[in-house]
């Protein structure tokens, strides 16, 4: 329920977060830590408890900044800041539950959902709901179901309003914020096993709670505004084909632009990234190349055009566009770590003055929807400091800190990162990024943590500060993230290199950079520990089968433990991985369980379990619906016949990872333990 009491409460201490009129300074490099603090290490909480800044987004004019926060013990409220006034007032709050997503509807009114940061997944009974209130805190509705409990409002009868079923989300897109309406998605899911069947977009009232339908062209999953805030993509998956529709202005009828394979890509396959203030679709493709690029694509001619419109040289083109209403202003991407490109020379500028009074991070600007907003809001991190959040003012030429990710972080004692490549056995560059303590001696061979990332099908970890890499380097561990093939990002050939090589090439891949980092005289070799979760938690399996000489001791969260057992499931949890995925890309990716059976027994796990005879730390979560704990019992029954040094941790009410703070602190205070006793302070090595 909402309460009006818990907003005042909330905003003498919302008040102290936000400092808005005292004008930041440039963001500390690092440096050697000071005198006294190489005794107290970093406290764990620091790293993992829940940050009390939740984001912050401008409204359309520039004018008001809506912003998250909350404190220890207190629920997470939603303030609106007036930036010309420097006033700031809590506009919703509740004492069950936390704000979620938020977005502007137009200058005065906000919608936003609920989440819950104090249960796990077991215990999220509640769906998110949909609210907006005006930006003075008045005119609260409720517009979604809060799947569960009824909402209670002063404004009639639950009967007499207009709610949407609990399954009613908001979109993630701004759409027009010139209305009091906007476009959100509802969801039909099969009766069967419940999966999602159609995404439905609805235009939405958040004055009245009147709704209505967008018409589908078809099954469709997806769905993308244009400049102006109205429908004109959709995005429909059958079987192993992808089809993406256009809305065409012209005669306000849906056709089929594309359609491609799924998951192993066809010829004139592309992905929407956005489009431009005058109807141009921006897209990513490969055109024949190895890395994807940015392109327009040609309605007439009904494909992408010839030239890219930008290349990132090495990398795969992954961002967003960045606009405002006038114009499309730049992009922004990641290759390793994030940049922008701006094409308007205004924007340019701006960024070249905010980097010099930031010159050791890495700014990311974000702007509002007006051409003529006062302020811009800049996302400052670097690998030493998490995220913090500005204001710049375009006339003032001053920067005021909003809000910082992990404020009880000291950047000073955070370890720098490096971006490199080796070579793998077979020649091919393996893009990886390498953590060393702060104050390490030159020369001086480390313990190491080998950080195998999950999915494998990702781009994995980008330059940046990171909880967990920084959390082992401040306990003196050098650590190494390797981007092995199969590993997205890197261009297609890197891409592709990983099908089918589940334990084979792509664990060799591991076992070479550290190996690398060895050579180098970077670790000691008697003390590695290779650790990951989910695929990550997998490769931490098999590299203990493949290269028992390389590791010491394994960490393994939700891993993977028999790809077989990711097809056949088990009676006691329904999968989240759909059927689409299991029947065309994972046979053809991951590998076929009848063509290809002997190979999965061979690099499974499971089926290996006898020959892992090192220090291992497992742990699964309750509820999780792609590696459930059945996969890690069945394997730690297995692997404990003839180890007896396998240590295990069940979180009852945790999912595929850990959400909670309190969770994410056990683990890895249990991790620094294990570390400490087979690779760290309290070993003994032979």
């Amino acid at each position: 329920m909402y309460f009006p009491s818990l907003c005042r409460r909330a905003a003498l201490a919302l008040l102290l977060t936000l400092p808005l009129a005292a004008t930041a300074a440039p963001a500390a490099s690092a440096q050697s830590a000071p005198a006294g603090n190489a005794a107290a290490p970093v406290p764990l909480a620091s790293f993992f408890d829940g940050s009390s800044f939740g984001g912050a987004l401008l409204s359309p004019s520039g004018r008001y900044l809506a912003a998250r926060s909350g404190a220890p013990g207190r629920r997470t409220v939603l303030a609106v800041i007036d930036l010309q006034q420097n006033t700031l007032k809590v506009v919703a709050g509740f004492r069950d539950a936390d704000i979620g997503h938020v977005t502007w509807v137009n200058d005065e009114r906000l919608a936003f959902d609920l989440t819950d940061r104090e249960v796990g997944p077991r215990d999220t009974y509640l769906g998110a709901g949909l609210f907006a209130v005006n930006r003075d805190g008045s005119n609260m509705r409720q517009l979604a179901d809060r799947r569960g409990e009824e909402f209670v409002s002063e404004a009639g009868s639950f009967a007499a309003k207009k709610i949407l079923p609990w399954s009613t989300f908001l979109m993630g897109e701004d759409g027009a914020q010139d209305s009091e309406w906007l476009y959100v998605t509802s969801y039909d899911f099969d009766d069967d096993d419940g999966h999602v069947r159609n995404v439905n977009l609805l235009r939405l009232n958040t004055l009245t709670g009147q709704s209505s339908v967008v018409q589908r062209p078809a099954r469709v999953d997806g769905w993308m505004l244009d400049h102006q805030g109205k429908p004109r993509l959709a995005m429909g998956h059958e079987r192993d084909q992808t089809t993406l529709y256009y809305l065409d202005p012209a005669n306000d009828k849906w056709r089929a632009l594309v359609s491609y394979q799924s998951f192993t890509g066809s010829k004139g396959g592309f992905t929407p990234l956005g489009f431009g203030a005058d109807g141009t679709l921006y897209v990513t493709a490969r055109r024949g190349k190895d890395t994807l690029a940015l392109y327009a694509f040609d309605y007439q001619a009904g494909k992408v055009q010839d030239e890219p419109l930008i290349e990132t040289q090495g990398y795969d083109f992954t961002g967003d566009l960045v606009a405002n209403r006038a114009k499309l202003l730049g992009v922004r991407y990641e290759t390793d770590a994030q940049a922008s490109i701006w094409f308007d020379p205004a924007m340019k500028a701006l960024q070249e003055k905010i980097d010099k009074l930031l010159p050791s991070t890495v700014n990311m600007v974000s702007v509002a929807a007006s051409p003529d907003a006062p302020w811009v809001l800049v996302r400052s991190y670097s690998d030493v400091q998490p995220a913090v959040y500005m204001l710049y003012n375009v006339q003032s030429g001053k920067l005021n800190k909003v809000g910082e990710a992990r404020p009880a972080i000291d950047t000073r004692r955070m370890a720098s990162q490096e971006v490199l490549r080796y070579k793998a056995r077979d020649g091919l560059e393996i893009p990886a990024l390498l953590t060393i303590p702060a104050g390490t001696p030159k020369g001086a061979k480390l313990p190491m943590v080998v950080l195998v990332h999950g999915g494998p099908y990702v781009h994995g970890s980008s330059w940046g500060w990171s909880a967990q890499t920084q959390f082992l380097a401040s306990r003196g561990y050098a650590v190494l993230e390797p981007a092995f093939r199969g590993s997205t990002g890197f261009g297609a050939r890197h891409f592709r290199a990983g099908w089918k090589q589940w334990g084979l090439k792509m664990q060799d891949d591991i076992a070479d950079g550290t190996r690398w980092a060895i050579a180098k005289g970077i670790a000691d070799p008697k003390r590695i520990c290779i650790a990951g979760a989910s695929y990550g938690g997998y490769a931490t399996l098999m590299g203990l089968v493949k290269d028992p000489d390389l590791y010491r001791c394994g960490v393994d969260w939700v891993g993977v433990t028999d790809i077989q057992l990711l097809y056949d499931g088990h009676w006691s949890f329904k999968s989240d991985m759909s059927d689409e995925w299991k029947s065309y890309g994972m046979p053809e990716m991951v590998g076929d369980p009848v063509k290809d059976a002997a190979q999965l027994a061979a690099t499974s796990p499971l089926q290996q379990a006898a020959r892992i005879t090192q220090p291992l730390l497992m742990a699964y979560g309750g509820v999780d619906h792609r590696v459930p704990m059945y996969h890690g019992r069945k394997f730690y029954d297995a692997v404990t016949k003839t180890n007896k040094q396998v240590e295990w941790i069940e979180y009852q009410d945790e999912g595929h990872g850990w959400s909670l703070p309190k969770n994410q602190i056990d683990f890895w205070g249990r991790v620094e333990t294990f570390l400490d006793r087979h690779i760290g302070k309290d070993a003994v090595i032979q």
